[in-house]
Formats: C-alpha cells, structure tokens, sequence
C-alpha cells in the first residue's frame, strides 16, 4: 500500500518535468509528510494537453452520501481494479500522475513498536505514482486513489505493497495519449529502482512536518 509520501520538487519543475500545464490551486511544496484526505499535485490529460492540478487523496465512489460513507479509499489494488465497482469506470476513463519524491512503509520491532522507512528513486529526484481519479458531490469534488501492487525483491523486506511506479515513457500509455493496453504496466518497479533507509518514528505522527522527517536513522537493509 502507500499511506504517505512526501513531494519536495516545486511546482514549476514539476509542471516542466511532465510537460503540464500548472494550475492556480496547487497545494505548497514541499511538503515531507503528505496524509490522505490532503491535496496532492495530480497530472492528467485531455484533449492533447496535460494539466497539473490538485486533488483529494482519498477517492470517493459516486454512491457516497458524505465522503466518510465507507471506507477511505486511497489505494486501489491492480489486481482488482478493473473490476471493483468504485474504480472500475476511473481505471478505463480517468487516469493520473501523482508526482512524489518518496514515500514510507512501516515495519515493527520486537516491542510492537512502528518503525518507518523512506523509500525514494535510487536515481532521478521523482516518482510518478500510477493513479485514478473521479469528481465526486455537487461541487464535484476531484478525489483520487494510488495504484498499488504486489511489493518487488528488495520492497518486500518491507512490505508487501508497493504504488505501481510508472517510467517517463510509460506516462503516456498510462494518460491515455498513446491508445489502449494500460493494464500492462501495473508491475512492481524493477528492484534496482529503489532506495530506502529508516527514519525518525517522529514522521508516525501526521502533524509532524519539516525536512528531518526523510533524514537517515539507519542504512538499508541488504539488497
């Protein structure tokens, strides 16, 4: 799964980075300690052009009478996606980008105690997280969900998840730019695609915030 992530790029690179047109609402950057039901930077597509645009993390299904009606969905599994009948419409008709720097998984140690880990590019300095979108209510409120899959070598030390992380000459397919056949590249990254070591447990707390929450506490575990 992906239950929080951090996005440091400004929004100007990242709008030139995936060759977007930046909108007037995006949320601040950076921000190290991105939560469900925040804003995130989301790219989509239509008509030819990209627009860089900010939703809610937390996709609401068209059934919802209020946003907490169920569950809070911000990860949507890839092997179900298609046919589960809150994603199955976004998965065919409304694809997205979140950009992100990294994101944290959590292991425990013998105590019980969570122990969190950043997990970031091993090369480049940003992730493009395959993701689906739909406008929920009568505001039509734009809500999104993460794309998730089953965790590559190195992740599963980890987790057993992982965000579907797409490559730049996959963002097309993935937009809906370049035809059909999508459903291919909801794959675990590659496992030399990563990089993680363990952070400060002060990143547990969603309220907590600043540059120090991706500092190292400790290397990785052996590749």
């Amino acid at each position: 799964m992906c239950g929080r992530f951090a996005i440091t790029l400004p929004t100007d690179a990242m709008a030139q980075l995936f060759d977007a047109v930046p909108g007037n609402d995006l949320p601040e950057v950076p921000n190290y300690n991105v939560c469900p039901t925040n804003d995130v930077h989301v790219v989509t597509a239509n008509e030819g052009t990209r627009r860089l645009g900010a939703m809610r993390w937390g996709f609401i299904p068209h059934w919802y009478k209020k946003p907490n009606d169920g569950p809070l969905l911000i990860n949507a599994r890839a092997e179900t996606i298609a046919e589960k009948p809150a994603f199955r419409a976004a998965c065919r008709e409304r694809r997205c980008l979140i950009p992100a720097t990294g994101f944290y998984e959590w292991t425990k140690d013998d105590a019980g105690n969570r122990l969190p880990w950043y997990i970031h590019p091993a090369e480049g300095e940003v992730l493009a997280f395959a993701a689906v979108w739909q406008t929920w209510g009568e505001d039509k409120v734009p809500t999104c969900a993460i794309v998730t899959t089953g965790a590559n070598t190195p992740m599963s030390r980890i987790h057993h998840r992982m965000p579907v992380i797409l490559a730049a000459s996959d963002w097309g397919l993935w937009l809906g730019e370049q035809g059909k056949g999508a459903a291919v590249l909801m794959q675990p990254a590659p496992d030399d695609a990563l990089d993680f070591f363990r952070v400060d447990p002060k990143v547990n707390s969603n309220r907590a915030s600043g540059a120090d929450l991706i500092a190292p506490v400790a290397p990785s575990p052996d590749r």
